[in-house]
């Protein structure tokens, strides 16, 4: 399974060349994209061809998360003849959201097969098992855990396939990836991190503290939920403007009890 940071800016920066969060990850011929932020679809597209996506989820409906599924959806009506589609697992009202946006009733719908998201989902995507938790930031927002799935689960994924309830499966004890998306209490995140995942969390503000109803996370944060979770490493993200890069890795590791963390940047790729 391998991770590649297609964008990781917040809702605002003045870090040059940063865009919207999104990342992609990969398990052989499977991509599951995590969030489309504003001004990732060009590095997307620059990565792989976007409509050979396996999925995409979306986090919330902020749009430094989502908003680029406007492109997106231009390139897969428009760029293809017939047009292409791509399956999207969303908070419920992303459909309305992007339909209102535009203007246009059915604007989603051309292009995007909308899968409505929920507290306790555990989805089989192609090789890798997607499974969602509800978090406080807006009244309908997610972290995600995706890990690799092995032999057993596909065998028991295809006996469900056969008697067409479409359950899904997984033994969860493969290590795997723990991606906040914007999270106003760590706690929130404790169910999905197994010992030795990854975990890729925003630290909007640094080193702290989170002004009160702002609903994120600070190094402090996210270093105290990474060492009491057993994470293997941290990969930090979403750190907003004039907050000093260095200075929050080391806090966060230091709270962390010395597991490494590092911010991540579009580009960086990494093996889980």
């Amino acid at each position: 399974m391998k991770l590649t940071v297609i964008g990781a800016g917040p809702a605002y920066t003045d870090r040059v060349g940063a865009v919207g969060a999104s990342y992609l990850v990969t398990s052989g011929e499977t991509t599951l994209l995590l969030d489309l932020g504003h001004g990732a679809f060009a590095n997307l597209a620059g990565t792989l061809e976007p409509s050979t996506l396996s999925a995409i989820a979306i986090s919330h409906l902020h749009p430094d998360h989502f908003i680029d599924l406007v492109p997106l959806r231009h390139y897969l009506r428009y760029e293809f003849h017939p047009p292409r589609r791509v399956t999207l697992l969303a908070p419920a009202a992303l459909t309305e959201r992007l339909d209102a946006l535009l203007a246009q009733p059915g604007f989603s719908a051309e292009s995007l097969d909308v899968v409505p998201l929920a507290d306790g989902l555990d989805r089989v995507i192609g090789t890798l098992r997607l499974e969602a938790r509800k978090v406080t930031h807006t009244d309908d927002s997610y972290a995600f855990r995706v890990s690799p799935i092995n032999a057993s689960a596909y065998e028991t994924l295809a006996v469900h396939r056969r008697v067409g309830d479409g359950g899904v499966t997984g033994s969860g004890s493969t290590p795997g990836l723990v991606y906040s998306g914007d999270c106003g209490r760590a706690a929130d995140l404790r169910p999905l991190i197994q010992p030795g995942d990854l975990l890729l969390s925003e630290v909007s503000f640094g080193l702290g503290p989170v002004p009160p109803g702002a609903f994120h996370l600070d190094a402090d944060d996210v270093g105290a939920l990474a060492a009491e979770a057993g994470a293997s490493r941290i990969l930090l993200t979403h750190l907003l403007s004039g907050r000093d890069r260095a200075a929050t890795e080391a806090a966060t590791t230091r709270a962390a009890g010395g597991i490494s963390a590092r911010l991540v940047d579009p580009g960086d790729r990494f093996d889980l």
